[in-house]
């Protein structure tokens, strides 16, 4: 519902994730990043040998080699060795095995999406980095295409860029809380934007009804909110409306769940004097959150 990734799961995924299963850049959107890029790109026969479906021989521990491994250990559920294979490491090697259950399902979720195998036709070695050309699923899940990866080279091993320089410093800094904290912060982002659905919701039913705003029920049965947006499960908030006695004005909140675990700020919206919805936002502590 929320998550940009609802496709397959929740939010983790969401956010870090997509950017594993679609980390590279298809061969046609790298011509527009090539000022981005630290590696040198196929060349034009290079190029032409992939949309031909051409193959390369696979060297052990080489960088194709990694994204093979890597794959097909998301693919087999095996999520630590699959991370440790990824700049996101640090994230996950501190955690234990019963924090990494929480998010076992999220990783999982996107493992069902890899193919069983595969098709990797490319790969360019420039010093300590290196592009690998695979054929993977977009980013709508609908089709493969060839995407390129990039890796750098951390000691004797390659490792794949799942993130940016500046993620890459906050994972070495929050260490094992970087999936904990990054899981609050997406669950904050899209409460305060479901907030705003319900502003635009209540506008949208008020046209409809001459001007009398609805409650939660009556906004998603005329199809302005998600059913989910009834429980906390998917959502890690809790949602409440308040339709005043007029049924002119309203009222709705966001809360956390569980404070400091699926969030710490809670939101408010109510409308103003002039009947505009303002945003009011504040981290309550965990009294308040319930």
């Amino acid at each position: 519902m929320l998550c940009r990734f609802s496709k397959a799961v929740y939010l983790l995924v969401f956010a870090v994730l997509t950017l594993i299963l679609t980390g590279g850049c298809s061969v046609e959107a790298s011509k527009r990043k090539e000022a981005e890029s630290t590696v040198s790109k196929p060349t034009t026969a290079q190029t032409l040998n992939i949309s031909k479906g051409a193959t390369i021989k696979i060297a052990p521990n080489s960088p194709a080699d990694t994204v093979r491994v890597f794959y097909k250990d998301l693919r087999d559920g095996k999520i630590r060795e699959a991370i440790f294979l990824t700049n996101l490491r640090p994230a996950i090697e501190g955690l234990t095995d019963a924090e990494l259950k929480e998010f076992q399902v999220d990783f999982e979720a996107i493992g069902k999406n890899v193919p069983p195998e595969i098709e990797i036709n490319g790969e360019i070695i420039s010093g300590d980095f290196a592009t690998v050309t695979a054929k993977l699923p977009n980013e709508d899940l609908d089709k493969s295409e060839f995407q390129q990866i990039r890796l750098r080279k951390d000691g004797p091993v390659w490792v794949i860029l799942t993130v940016d320089e500046s993620a890459e410093k906050r994972i070495k800094a929050e260490g094992k809380n970087y999936f904990f904290n990054l899981r609050m912060e997406t669950h904050e982002d899209e409460a305060r934007d479901m907030l705003d659905r319900i502003a635009k919701a209540q506008m949208a039913y008020a046209a409809q009804h001459q001007g009398v705003y609805g409650d939660m029920a009556a906004l998603i049965a005329a199809g302005f909110l998600p059913d989910d947006i009834r429980t906390s499960e998917t959502t890690g908030y809790n949602y409440s409306l308040t339709v005043n006695p007029d049924n002119k004005s309203y009222s709705a909140a966001a809360t956390p769940a569980v404070y400091g675990k699926s969030g710490k700020r809670s939101f408010n919206v109510e409308l103003d004097g002039l009947g505009q919805p303002r945003l009011i936002s504040r981290d309550a502590g965990p009294a308040k959150a319930k």
